[in-house]
């Protein structure tokens, strides 16, 4: 897998104030929280953190994507996640002190910021809002696998809108034209996320391109219209 720790080290603070977890915190609770933090740049493909390993850091992530993943009784690598820019991870082996349940990998080049898990801890002991920002983001991530679970039976159209709109909701950007934009991931990345064959990801993105629910280009997925693509779920 490669050295997992080949890495340049990146000022901090210009990259922590794109975080939203630290946006409107007291600056005399955020900068003693942000000691011991460094932000390094890993390059595509590279491993942040290993199942089993022990939770010493909470990562933030300031630039790029990562992928969370499992793998499955039969050795099928599954993609349980796929977070970016303002999103933090690691944050369950931090505060209940057991090794980390998922691998982390970078989907492309892509900046993180590591605090150690006693400094995370203890700002959420003395920063309220922190906490309940932490509660949300869990909550919310409680909600979307159990969306995906109860979609498990449905029809491939229904689980690939399902995964577009998971990646609308956690990365979705705004458009010029009031569309919502989200990452252009490998098709073996969306086959993972949404339990179907490869080819038939390719096969329904096809569909509903044509349909004209969503637009591609190299970079990016369009969806004009949300809550269209989201009457197709059954």
């Amino acid at each position: 897998m490669g050295d997992r720790y080949s890495l340049q080290e990146e000022p901090i603070h210009p990259w922590i104030r794109s975080a939203p977890f630290f946006q409107g915190l007291p600056e005399s609770v955020v900068e003693p929280a942000l000691t011991h933090l460094v932000t390094r740049t890993h390059p595509a493909n590279q491993v942040i953190l290993l199942e089993n390993d022990w939770g010493g850091s909470v990562y933030f992530i300031f630039d790029g994507w990562v992928k969370i993943r499992t793998y499955n009784l039969e050795g099928k690598e599954v993609t349980l996640n796929i977070l970016g820019k303002g999103e933090l991870f690691g944050e369950m082996a931090a505060l209940d002190e057991v090794p980390r349940s998922t691998d982390v990998i970078t989907l492309t080049a892509t900046v993180i910021g590591s605090m150690p898990s006693q400094d995370f801890v203890k700002l959420l002991q003395i920063e309220p809002l922190a906490g309940v920002r932490l509660s949300k983001l869990m909550a919310r991530r409680l909600r979307q696998v159990n969306r995906r679970l109860r979609l498990r039976e449905s029809d491939s159209q229904s689980r690939v809108a399902d995964t577009l709109l998971f990646l609308a909701e956690g990365q979705g950007k705004k458009g010029q034209t009031g569309e919502t934009e989200i990452p252009n991931l490998p098709h073996r990345e969306l086959s993972s996320l949404s339990g179907l064959a490869r080819e038939t990801v390719t096969r329904v993105l096809t569909r509903l391109e044509k349909k004209g629910l969503i637009k591609r280009d190299q970079e990016t997925i369009c969806i004009p219209d949300v809550l269209a693509l989201e009457r197709l779920i059954v």
